[in-house]
């Protein structure tokens, strides 16, 4: 019998599986990853290579793939941050070289076509996106793609201090499930990206991240710390303070701060009952 393994984090089909999974599945071939890289500013990764298929999470520019299968306008692929498996649309990969140099470290920045605040944008970057700078132009980064506010930028080993401040940072950015930038965030995707801000790896769903995330607390909800993480099934936020916990959710359709305790009441009672889980890196 085949090895029950998370799906989301198992790049395998009926008909075709990474060949590391060789014995572990079943499938009716083996492949080796290709590696490839992510060229749009962000990519929907939906859980069948469709439009219409809900959305599990974001890949951003400059993200990491390992390419399987390409058909239909979809390609199925592992993501390398964090291991999840999906459909994204093929024309938004790209070579896997050059590596990137640089993300980006403003809530949201734009790609301009010459190094001109004046000029019509070609894209908007999110928090978080991978850049490949080539050059300086006054006061932007040249990349492949156009020029980049430099100011908004920062290289690869320069990380934030503090992820709780990065999460202040992005209150009032709207709720969108499977959303992991800066024009949309669910609850999970808000924690993966702000502790990829500080340059540490974090799994992207909310039970992942409970089980793997720091170690496990006491489940009581007094001397709780600025950055711990509170769990529920299905859910997750972080302490902005002892008593403030910030989260992405549906009740404000928003990233928000909140007493903790008013929280705890609402979402027992409304959605997805008692907290599970507290930890702490």
């Amino acid at each position: 019998m085949a090895e029950s393994l998370d799906p989301r984090l198992t790049p395998a089909r009926p008909d075709i599986a990474d060949i590391r999974l060789r014995g572990r599945v079943t499938a009716e071939r083996f492949v080796a990853a290709a590696p490839r890289r992510v060229v749009a500013p962000a990519a929907p990764l939906r859980r069948a290579p469709s439009a219409e298929a809900g959305l599990d999470t974001e890949a951003l520019l400059g993200d990491a793939v390992d390419l399987y299968a390409e058909q239909g306008g979809f390609a199925f692929v592992q993501l390398v941050r964090d291991g999840y498996v999906g459909y994204l649309p093929a024309d938004c990969l790209g070579p896997a070289a050059p590596e990137p140099t640089h993300r980006v470290t403003a809530v949201r920045t734009f790609l301009y076509p010459e190094p001109d605040l004046k000029r019509p944008v070609r894209a908007h970057l999110s928090l978080g996106a991978r850049l490949v700078v080539t050059g300086e132009a006054g006061a932007y980064f040249e990349t492949p793609g156009g020029y980049v506010f430099a100011r908004h930028c920062a290289p690869l080993a320069q990380h934030e201090p503090d992820y709780a401040a990065t999460a202040e940072r992005l209150a009032g950015i709207p709720y969108l499930w499977g959303g992991r930038t800066s024009l949309g965030l669910d609850c999970s995707g808000l924690v993966q990206l702000c502790l990829d801000a500080a340059g540490l790896p974090c799994p992207r769903d909310a039970d992942m991240q409970e089980r793997g995330l720091g170690r496990a607390l006491p489940l009581a909800l007094d001397g709780l710390r600025r950055g711990d993480f509170v769990f529920w099934r299905g859910h997750v936020g972080l302490m902005r303070d002892s008593e403030t916990l910030i989260h992405a959710n549906g009740h404000h359709m928003a990233v928000a701060a909140e007493p903790l305790a008013g929280a705890v009441a609402r979402i027992r009672e409304n959605s997805f009952g008692a907290v599970t889980g507290i930890r702490r890196l």
